[in-house]
């Protein structure tokens, strides 16, 4: 619970839920989840063998979340299970709730939203008090990242489980249906990403205008609340010919041959943890040149190129055009990393998580929770410059 559900139509948690979901389900586990209703649609009670439960929300951003989840919590607490797995530290709330219940449960918390910008002040207080409420009355965390498990564990002296997410591995990918959108495979770069500021869309527009880059620079993506942010972007973009946007892509197939057929792809998030599209990218075997910070360094290591302001990305892009061969080096190079991320190994573990929680063998059992130290920026994930190996 606490994701918008399957299908996967959105983000990573959604993807996390359909990729391990069906693999439990076809292990013989029964797996339910909580989905956001779609006012018009007509809701499948069933997705790739899990159980789906369709409640409605508030559509305000700041409530839609809290308020499917505490539906969630209250259909769940008529309809028990063995172990409850919460995604986003913003539902935690609900979790005296659970347990108050004897339902155990454990919390997949993301990336540190505090520090996403569409959040005022009242925003980010409650990211961060949801953040201990989560500690306290989770019986596992969740991290998906080194950075983040580095995080709990120095503010909040809890250990986590360190769970990243897979890379799909396209393979060879059709690109029969790039012609739709006018494009030809290898002549393009692209981005991916959720129109918000921590995502730096609008800093990769402008590294690409301030490039000589050849290859027109292909924008995906949308965001529901983020209206002022998606015209500065276009702002930025101005007449220049070379940017397209697409918007929000949904058709699966199309998006992989978007991914599959790229030139270069270019990575702007930087708080989220181990973020899904930069996993798409380097499992289609994509050159990819990423924000830097430490989650994306994580994921690419000596595989990726990376930038920090704008110029430093057009110096990129003109690079990679100009050495062909080296960039089909890195693209051979990122298919090899995304070996690292295995969704089969993700739901191994998840499913391991699930069985200890549901026999009354918590990870947290015992630990001395609480914040440890006032949070410093220098300290936070968005400053790691780790490249260790992820561990799942």
């Amino acid at each position: 619970m606490g994701t918008r559900g399957v299908p996967a139509r959105y983000g990573g948690f959604e993807t996390c839920v359909e990729e391990v979901g069906r693999r439990l389900a076809e292990r013989g586990h029964d797996v339910v989840v909580y989905c956001r209703r779609v006012p018009g649609a007509d809701p499948a009670a069933e997705h790739l063998g899990m159980t789906l439960v369709h409640l409605p929300a508030m559509r305000r951003r700041s409530l839609e979340t809290l308020s499917h989840t505490g539906l969630s919590v209250l259909h769940l607490l008529r309809h028990r299970v063995d172990a409850v797995v919460v995604f986003n530290a913003a539902n935690a709330p609900w979790l005296p709730l659970l347990r108050a219940a004897r339902l155990p449960v454990a919390t997949h918390v993301d990336g540190l939203e505090w520090r996403r910008a569409k959040w005022g002040p009242t925003g980010k207080r409650y990211y961060r008090f949801a953040e201990s409420l989560a500690v306290r009355w989770s019986g596992a965390i969740i991290a998906d990242a080194v950075g983040i498990a580095d995080y709990y564990r120095e503010e909040f002296n809890v250990p986590t489980e360190l769970i990243a997410y897979g890379a799909p591995k396209l393979g060879v990918v059709s690109a029969e249906r790039l012609g739709e959108v006018g494009l030809v495979a290898g002549e393009y770069h692209l981005v991916v990403a959720r129109f918000e500021p921590e995502n730096h869309v609008h800093l990769i527009v402008d590294g690409y205008r301030r490039s000589a880059a050849r290859l027109p620079l292909v924008v995906v993506g949308a965001a529901p609340y983020s209206d002022r942010y998606t015209a500065e972007v276009h702002r930025i973009a101005g007449d220049d010919a070379r940017v397209r946007f697409l918007g929000g892509v949904w058709d699966q197939e199309l998006l992989d041959q978007l991914y599959a057929h790229a030139y270069l792809y270019l990575h702007g998030h930087s708080v989220g943890g181990t973020n899904p599209s930069l996993l798409r990218a380097i499992g289609a075997s994509t050159a990819t040149t990423a924000f830097d910070v430490g989650f994306n360094r994580e994921v690419l290591g000596d595989a990726g190129r990376y930038f920090s302001t704008p110029d430093e990305l057009a110096a990129e892009l003109e690079s990679a055009e100009q050495d062909v061969e080296g960039t089909a080096t890195r693209a051979a190079a990122a298919g090899l990393a995304a070996l690292r991320y295995d969704w089969d190994d993700v739901t191994a573990r998840y499913q391991e998580l699930c069985e200890r929680l549901a026999t009354g063998r918590s990870p947290l059992a015992g630990a001395r929770r609480g914040r440890r130290a006032p949070i410093s920026s220098a300290r936070s994930g968005r400053d790691r410059t780790s490249t260790g190996r992820s561990r799942s």
